[in-house]
C-alpha cells in the first residue's frame, strides 16, 4: 500500500509569472467516485493514463494506490464512466531539494493556482519557494474531487 503526504497551497500570481518554468503537462482527470474520504479517478494526458484510488488518513495523509493503464483505456474510462473532471496544466519545480507540482487549471476551475509538496512524514520540514501563500491543505474544497463537482467559478 502507498501512501501520500502531501501539503498544499494557493499561489501568488504575479510572481508565478515571473518562475522559470519546464513545460508543462496537460491533464484532464475523471471521478468515478468522488467522495471526502475516498476518491477514485483516471487521469489523462498527451502520453499516459493512470487510475487511482484514495483513501483519507488524516488532513495530509492518504492511502493512494495508482496504476498505469493503457491511454486508450483511459480515454474511454473517461468517457464513459466519469460523472466530474477537472483540467489543469502541471509544472513540477525543482526548489530547495524538493519537488513542488504546480497545477494551473483551466476551464470552470481557471484562475485557480495550486502548488503541492508531497513529503515522507507528516511534520517533515521544507522550504516554501516566495511564490507560495496560504496553506489551504485543511481546505476541502481545493481537493481536485471537489473542484471537479463545485468549480472555483462557482466559488
Amino acid at each position: 500500500m502507498g501512501v501520500e503526504i502531501e501539503r498544499k497551497f494557493l499561489v501568488d500570481h504575479d510572481k508565478w509569472t515571473k518562475v522559470q518554468k519546464p513545460e508543462g503537462t496537460h491533464y484532464k482527470q475523471g471521478y468515478i467516485l468522488a467522495d471526502p474520504g475516498l476518491t477514485v479517478r483516471v487521469r489523462i494526458s498527451d502520453k499516459n493514463a493512470f487510475l487511482n484510488l484514495k483513501s483519507k488518513n488524516s488532513q495530509v495523509s492518504r492511502n493512494e494506490y495508482e496504476y498505469e493503464i493503457p491511454l486508450q483505456d483511459g480515454k474511454e474510462i473517461l468517457d464513459s464512466f466519469t460523472k466530474t473532471s477537472t483540467e489543469k496544466i502541471r509544472y513540477v519545480i525543482p526548489f530547495a531539494g524538493n519537488d513542488w507540482e504546480v497545477d494551473v487549471f483551466v476551464g470552470d476551475n481557471e484562475g485557480l493556482i495550486v502548488a503541492e509538496i508531497e513529503l515522507d512524514d507528516e511534520n517533515a520540514p521544507f522550504e516554501k519557494p516566495d511564490w507560495v501563500t496560504d496553506e489551504v491543505t485543511e481546505d476541502g474544497r481545493y481537493t481536485n474531487a471537489a473542484l471537479s463537482k463545485h468549480p472555483f467559478k462557482d466559488w
